[in-house]
């Protein structure tokens, strides 16, 4: 599996599954989120909405991911994610690694090729970068390391910090 490393906005990249770092409801927001339901149009969040309808009522907790259409989005699919709050009293690196990981296994389970994430966690949820890039790339290296169909992983940064940290992280 390769692992590429692009800055750049998410919403244009071409790829089978974008990966949405979500929130819990699952409808829209800031950052990447917005991003994608805007660039998406509306198919996304109509998806969303018979989620939230149907299994996952509640909304979705951190660290699982779930798919749904990719809409007017270059990809075919968005896998969306809820990465956990960065705490410095509480130890959350787990529920972080599950968000890559169950994302990685959701985008196997539909057939995917390629996948693009954002770094997850590390914009309005606080998670230092460097930190958020090595357990990004530690996660992704792990599913890699067995079997699997995904033939691509593209990291996308939104700025030149990210993609430095996660450029470090992937020669590290």
């Amino acid at each position: 599996m390769r692992i590429e490393v692009v800055q750049g906005d998410i919403t244009r990249i071409e790829t089978d599954v974008v990966v949405n770092a979500a929130n819990s409801g699952l409808l829209g927001g800031g950052g990447v989120d917005g991003a994608i339901h805007r660039a998406g149009g509306p198919a996304i969040l109509e998806a969303t909405k018979k989620l939230r309808a149907t299994t996952h009522p509640d909304g979705l907790a951190a660290g699982d991911a779930v798919a749904t259409t990719a809409g007017e989005l270059p990809a075919r699919w968005v896998v969306h994610t809820v990465g956990p709050v960065y705490s410095a009293s509480e130890d959350r690196s787990a529920t972080l690694r599950s968000a890559y990981i169950s994302s990685l296994r959701v985008a196997e389970a539909l057939g995917a090729g390629s996948i693009a994430f954002p770094l997850i966690s590390a914009g309005v949820y606080g998670w230092p970068v460097d930190d958020a890039a090595r357990r990004a790339v530690a996660a992704i290296a792990e599913f890699g390391d067995s079997a699997t169909a995904l033939d691509s992983v593209t990291l996308v940064a939104f700025d030149g910090v990210a993609a430095s940290a996660l450029r470090r992280a992937l020669e590290a």
